[in-house]
């Protein structure tokens, strides 16, 4: 069997807000909740399963999400409508800007508990070698 990554839990100060926050932008339904756990599942199988913890123990971290380009202008569409500021940058200065690198189009938006999250429309391409 290849190696598939499952499933990520990802701490949040109000699951349910940060499942439906996330779920709203990207046009996917909210799972049925299960012990602590609210899910949101990807097209690819990972299911994301926001954990309520206290906010002062969230580390913020980084989720990109790979989407078609209708799904980028829906998803872009619903941000600008709910007055979220978006970033064509990863340190998140460049505000109400998106990105055109490799080919496609990007963002970057916090969340709820302050996780930053891209969405992309083309995969990265590293074309120099690394070390």
């Amino acid at each position: 069997m290849a190696v598939e990554l499952n499933h990520t839990i990802v701490h949040s100060r109000d699951n349910r807000e940060s499942a439906a926050f996330l779920a709203h932008v990207l046009g996917l339904e909210v799972g049925t909740e299960w012990g602590p756990f609210v899910p949101v599942d990807t097209a690819n199988g990972v299911q994301l399963d926001f954990a309520s913890i206290p906010a002062e123990s969230i580390v913020p971290q980084h989720y990109a999400f790979l989407i078609s380009d209708g799904e980028f202008d829906a998803a872009f569409e619903r941000l600008r409508a709910g007055g979220i500021t978006y970033y064509a940058d990863p340190a998140m200065k460049l505000a109400n800007e998106i990105n055109h690198h490799h080919g496609g189009r990007g963002l970057y938006f916090r969340d709820p508990s302050g996780h930053g999250m891209e969405i992309i429309t083309t995969p990265y391409t590293f074309t120099e070698a690394v070390g």
